[in-house]
Formats: structure tokens, sequence, C-alpha cells
């Protein structure tokens, strides 16, 4: 087995899986090789995520799983990536005896010195947060395909309570315009179909003056025939610049995430929103103006730390009013480290999940009235692939990011833009024939 051969778990978030490919884009850059099985790799990196306690105790439990690899392969080198890296150090190190090198966000210029490290018996840790490190220069390594991710900055100066993501990625700090554009005009020359900006808070990007509007539009031109997504919006920063500019380019898809995470004032200010449910309202309102047919999903906590039952049907009310075409619904979980922490988890476990059910069931039927309403209508949809239930139908996705099934056909192939009519729907699904 070639001791070179790397393979990387991804966990997590969508900036995790781009945080994967710069990895490969630098150790490949050093005479790594990925291999596609882990049987075959004599590396094994599990890039890891911090924001819930579920995702920690995911990666702890995968750890004990590769105790095995490491008793077949003493040689073998385990380590951790990202910002579980950053948070539990120490730990991993010390506790899970199997963990040769733990490397964070920022550090992975440095990953193949500490994998050299590794080798020679010594334990690599490489945790410290930057406030310039961008990879702008660094290509990711990406294999061919229809979609792709592009992080196009790092870090988050918003210090929501709950967030460890300041402490685990570090302050904000934005690539250039210039060197995005370009990745994209070359994924497109490679034939992607499909991209998404990345960032914690992307509406707060800024190149020397340049907004995320100003990049939205650059990215557009630069490739006109690829859809452009990006996620995530923070409701503070989100401004009108960046609406008009999302509807003057047809490329640019009429899909806004937007995490409201609660409907009530007195919890939004004490998550440090920094914004009022009436000015949330107020950018909903505008960008239904503005953009025709614009979708929005979002993200919400059930049980932050003093939730009252009145504070949960705020929630619910905001769900109501604003009608999310669909949304992440998570129980608050505390995360060592940050504000909320201090301040208890003092909602009981049995109304944290019977608040997160009745947010769940809200908008499953939500999502069902607001699918329905657009039987009859025409879309067009990016071929992804096969449907996961059944060869015979394919599977695409339309521009306000909804999944629509159709019937399969030998010259309709993944990549192709379809026409068609919806004739049927589900809360999480749409079925169509092409138009």
């Amino acid at each position: 087995m070639n001791k070179n051969n790397v393979y990387i778990e991804t966990y997590g978030c969508q900036m995790n899986f781009a945080d994967t490919e710069l990895v490969m884009g630098i150790l490949k850059n050093k005479g790594f090789e990925v291999a596609k099985e882990i049987g075959d790799a004599n590396i094994i990196l599990l890039n890891t995520c911090s924001i819930r306690d579920n995702a920690e105790q995911k990666i702890h439990s995968r750890l004990e799983h590769l105790r095995g690899n490491k008793r077949r392969n003493p040689n073998a080198v385990i380590g951790i990536l990202g910002c579980m890296a950053e948070r539990l150090r120490k730990d991993l190190i010390e506790e899970k005896k199997i963990v040769d090198l733990v490397v964070g966000p920022d550090e992975y210029r440095r990953l193949p010195e500490f994998i050299d490290a590794a080798y020679g018996g010594e334990k690599g840790i490489g945790v410290k947060l930057s406030r310039t490190e961008t990879y702008d220069d660094i290509t990711p390594y990406r294999e061919d395909g229809l979609s792709a991710w592009i992080s196009v900055m790092r870090g988050c100066d918003k210090f929501c309570t709950f967030c460890v993501v300041p402490f685990t990625r570090g302050r904000e700090r934005s690539r250039a315009l210039e060197s995005i554009a370009a990745e994209v005009a070359q994924l497109s020359s490679r034939g992607f179909k499909e991209i998404t900006l990345l960032g914690q808070n992307v509406n707060s990007y800024n190149d020397n003056g340049k907004d995320f509007a100003d990049l939205l539009a650059a990215c557009a031109v630069a490739a006109p025939t690829m859809r452009i997504r990006f996620s995530t919006s923070h409701p503070q920063d989100l401004s009108d610049k960046l609406l008009y500019t999302i509807a003057e380019h047809d490329n640019l898809c009429n899909y806004i995430h937007l995490p409201v995470q609660s409907g009530s004032n007195v919890i939004l200010e004490k998550m440090n929103r920094t914004y009022t449910i009436e000015h949330y309202h107020t950018i909903i309102d505008k960008a239904r103006k503005i953009i025709p047919g614009v979708s929005f999903s979002t993200d919400i906590i059930a049980g932050f730390p003093t939730e009252t039952d009145e504070d949960h049907k705020m929630t619910l009310e905001v769900m109501r009013k604003v009608r999310y075409d669909g949304a992440y619904m998570f129980k608050y979980s505390p995360r060592e480290g940050t504000k909320a922490y201090d301040m208890g988890d003092d909602v009981p476990e049995e109304v944290k999940s019977k608040r997160l059910n009745e947010i769940i069931d809200l908008q499953q039927q939500i999502s069902w009235e607001v699918n329905q309403a657009l039987i009859g209508t025409e879309d067009t949809i990016l071929i992804e692939g096969t449907s996961k239930k059944s060869e015979d139908f394919l599977a695409g996705r339309t521009d306000t990011n909804k999944i629509c099934i159709i019937p399969r056909k030998d010259e309709i192939k993944i990549g192709d833009y379809v026409k068609v009519k919806i004739n049927r729907a589900t809360s999480a699904t749409l079925f169509g024939d092409v138009a």
C-alpha cells in the first residue's frame, strides 16, 4: 500500500465539503494520492463539524471503529480536521490514542508536514486561527461533475450566542472577487452546471469595497450558462442591492436561505441575532416584490435557553406568515465556550422535543400546500441523476431548489436543462412530465 494514499471522510455542512476539496488540492500538490476506498489508504482523515453535540458524537463513534484499521495497519495515520480539531484538540490527542494529528481549518497548508511528522512517531497539532488565511491561491481538487461549492469567505464576526463557528473558524476574511469569478469560469468550462458560493455569512463579503452583490454579478457574467446559488445569508446584512442583483441575472437562482432561528424578539436578542422579527419580515416582503417567484428556506432552533411557550408560539406564527418552502429544524444543543452555554440549558428535553415536533409538523404542512399550488405550472429543472426510488425516473432541481422527478427518456442526459409541467407534489418533492 502506498503510504501517501489519503482517504477523507467529510461530516457536517457544505463548507466542510468545500474544505475537503481544498485539502485534497493541497495534498495532491505535494504528491499524495486520493483513495476511493478506506482500505486502500494509509492516511485516514475525518473532516469534522462541531455545530451540534450529535455531530461530535458521530466522530467519537467513528474513531472507535477506526481502531480496527490501526490494529491491522499500525503505520496508518489517522487525523482529525476541521471544527472539532480546534475545539477538542487536547481530548482527541490524549483520550483517543489512535489520533495522530489534529488540524484546524486555518492550518491546512501544513497538513503534509504534520503527516510526515506522524510517520516519524510525533503527534501533530495545528489549530491556530488566522485573520488572513483564505487559501485564495489554492486550487481545490474536484472530480468532474455537475455541482461544485466555492468558499468565498472564511470565519464569522457575528458571535451568535449559540454558535461555535467564530471560535473554530475564526474571524471573517474574504477571497478576492477576481479569483472567485475566474474559478467559476473555469468550472463552467469543465462542464459544471451549478455552483454554490459559501460563507458563514455571505452578505458581509467584502473585497476592498466590493460587496456580495458585486461578487454575484461578476460570477453571473463569468458563467452565463451556469446556475449560481449561495449560502448562508444573515438577515442584518441582506441588502436591497443584493435582491435587485438576483432579479437582474437569469442564472442567479431565485432561492434564499435566510435563517430566522426564532420568532421571538426576546429570544433573538438573547441569541445576539442583531435583528428584530419585524425587520426580518421587511426583508421577506421586499424580496417577494423584487424577485418574482422567490423561494425561502430557513433555520429554526427549538428550546433555546429561557424560551417560553409564548416564544415558541411566536416562532410558529412567523412560519405561518412567511410560509417557507423548507426549513432545517433542530433542538437547541449547548456548545461549551459559547455565551448561551453559560445561560444554562433550562428547557426540559421533553419540552424541546414537543416544540420541535410542532415546528416540523407545521413546516411539512406548509411545504405541502406551497407545492400543491405549483401543480399545473411549468418550470425548468437541471437533471442531476436517476431517482433514488426507481431507475425509470430522473431527478432534477428547479431554480427555487425543489427536487422534481420525471419519467426517464433516452434523449435526456444528466446535466441537461429540461422544461417540465408539474402534475403532482408532496411536501418534499415535485413530480412532472417533459413539457
